[in-house]
């Protein structure tokens, strides 16, 4: 069988890299710790560009009002950022991405464009209110992230399109955020379920803002817009988790596979959120 060869191209600017897309299309490749694995056996096809050598999607910046995480910052490079309490919960998540070679290479971005529905970094993000800066030949366009992300492996992410950086609004940075796992062991494994929640507190002690987010238990993570509004107002004290009830589930879809079934994702669901709201409010706060 004839191969056609692949095209490779290292790009420095983001002009070149929507240039090459827009005229030959190609595959974008950041860490590689997706491009790879998924690949198999299989040749490579089509053009690929490489944007390791682009510095303008790399580092954290803290802007007015939100704060920028650029498309080839890597998890390890996340955990070690001098960040606000809001971001206690990505942070955690970051370090259940994989060992540390992956999270040295992996990034942040490219676990959102992978779309997988057991992408560690979805839900805290999902949490943090996350939205996406995507730039292509028409110029630049802001999504929410579940704007972005439409199913298992989609986003809209046109064709033609580079997802540049992650934006986090700044209204609630002293919120406590927590994020937990259930898998079949405690690392390196594909999630059963997992939770992200953040709380914000007013002067009184009560919850001001809410935001809980589920992963794994639908074909996208999802948050969950009725126990959000349910705990407005409630006491910051051990005991939050008992307002947490089957009904606010309501959005998840789990399905049953290798594994855990669909009833037991909704029951560890459950119990996750209960006690990731539990921790926001009892647990100290993580570096």
């Amino acid at each position: 069988m004839y191969l056609q060869p692949t095209t490779y191209l290292r790009p420095t600017t983001i002009d070149e890299v929507i240039g090459a897309l827009a005229r030959q299309g190609g595959r974008i490749l950041a860490g590689g710790t997706d491009f790879f694995p998924t690949q198999g056996d299989r040749p490579i096809a089509g053009p690929v560009l490489d944007i390791s050598a682009i510095d303008a999607l790399r580092g954290i910046r803290v802007e007015p009002d939100q704060i920028r995480i650029g498309a080839r910052t890597t998890w390890s490079e996340l955990i070690a950022a001098d960040l606000p309490p809001m971001f206690d919960g990505l942070k955690a998540a970051a370090r259940e991405v994989g060992g540390w070679q992956i999270q040295n290479q992996g990034t942040v971005a490219g676990n959102l464009c992978n779309a997988s529905p057991a992408a560690d970094g979805v839900p805290p993000l999902l949490a943090l209110d996350a939205a996406v800066e995507l730039a292509g030949p028409a110029g630049r366009r802001v999504l929410p992230l579940d704007q972005f992300i439409l199913g298992p492996r989609r986003t809209a992410l046109g064709t033609d399109e580079l997802l540049v950086a992650i934006l986090v609004p700044r209204r609630f940075e002293t919120a406590r955020s927590r994020f937990m796992k259930l898998g079949a062991r405690r690392y390196l494994v594909i999630s059963i379920v997992m939770v992200a929640a953040q709380v914000a507190l007013d002067e009184r002690g009560c919850v001001a803002d809410a935001r809980i987010a589920v992963g794994s238990c639908s074909a996208v993570a999802c948050r969950l817009p009725a126990l959000e509004q349910a705990l407005l107002g409630a006491e910051a004290r051990r005991g939050l988790a008992a307002r947490v009830q089957p009904e606010h589930l309501a959005p998840l879809r789990p399905i049953d596979d290798l594994r855990a079934t669909a009833a037991y994702r909704l029951d560890a669901a459950l119990t996750l959120v209960g006690r990731a709201l539990d921790a926001c409010v009892l647990e100290p706060a993580h570096a």
